[in-house]
């Protein structure tokens, strides 16, 4: 079955750093464009970063340049979101989800995860 599963979140202080994984099973990443998106409570869906198929090309949203790395390994299947510096703000629940292209909308994204939950706080 085609599935797309993050892991790596949980609970951080201020400042620390997390890894998130999205692995991909039933079908082959290397061929989409992989985006990260976060919604937190009562906030719209925003676009984290993305990773492209074509180039390798990589983005991201304003609010995490210079602190979230995105990033692909082939051979296991799997992208990886390296998140740095961790403010309160990030706080939300992170999906990774595939596109035929990097996109700015929710609805470019074709195949999602069911999302792991990352908690800043003290």
């Amino acid at each position: 079955q085609v599935q797309l599963v993050e892991s790596g979140g949980g609970l951080v202080q201020p400042g620390g750093s997390l890894r998130l994984s999205c692995a991909a099973s039933g079908f082959t990443l290397d061929y989409y464009a992989i985006g990260w998106i976060r919604q937190a409570p009562g906030k719209e869906r925003e676009g984290v970063s993305c990773i492209s198929s074509s180039d390798g090309s990589t983005y991201y949203g304003d609010s995490v340049k210079g602190r979230f790395t995105i990033s692909r390994d082939n051979a296991k299947n799997t992208v990886y979101l390296q998140m740095n510096s961790l403010k309160p703000e990030d706080t939300a629940v992170y999906y990774c989800a595939t596109g035929r292209w990097c996109s700015s909308w929710s609805s470019d994204y074709d195949y999602w995860g069911q999302g792991t939950q990352v908690t800043v706080s003290s």
